[in-house]
Formats: structure tokens, C-alpha cells, sequence
């Protein structure tokens, strides 16, 4: 049956899992010293400042909250 060969295929491992080493396009496309001379700006991540993610963040948790309580109250 399909459970009995399941069974045969883990036991020979033939699902050995993924690769032990992860390769990723970026790091194969550019040169080493490209992650070298980055600069990291924590102040400005992606277009947007610590400050405007936190309060996103913020209200978004503040929401979940309200939510819960909501749901906890009303049913």
C-alpha cells in the first residue's frame, strides 16, 4: 500500500533534506568586497526611518490587542 512504501522510503532515506550548504543568487552575482564595503544606516531602513516602523508596529499591535479584547468580551 502507499503507507507501506512511505514507510520503505524513510527508512532507505531517500528524503535526505536539503542542501547543508544554501547558495543564493545575490552572493553568487556579486564580488566579496561588495558585503565588505556596505554601510548598514539603521536610521534609514528601506525607505523608512526606525522611528515610523516602530509606530507602525505599535499601532498594529495596539489593534491586536483591541481585537482580542473585543472578541473576549462581545464573543
Amino acid at each position: 500500500s502507499d503507507y507501506q512504501q512511505l514507510g520503505y522510503n524513510l527508512r532507505i532515506n531517500l528524503f535526505q533534506g536539503g542542501p547543508l550548504k544554501s547558495r543564493s543568487l545575490m552572493r553568487d552575482s556579486y564580488t566579496p568586497d561588495v558585503f565588505q564595503k556596505a554601510v548598514i544606516d539603521p536610521r534609514h531602513w528601506h525607505g523608512r526611518t526606525i522611528s515610523e516602523l516602530g509606530r507602525w508596529y505599535e499601532k498594529y499591535f495596539l489593534d491586536l490587542n483591541t481585537q482580542k479584547a473585543m472578541k473576549e468580551k462581545y464573543g
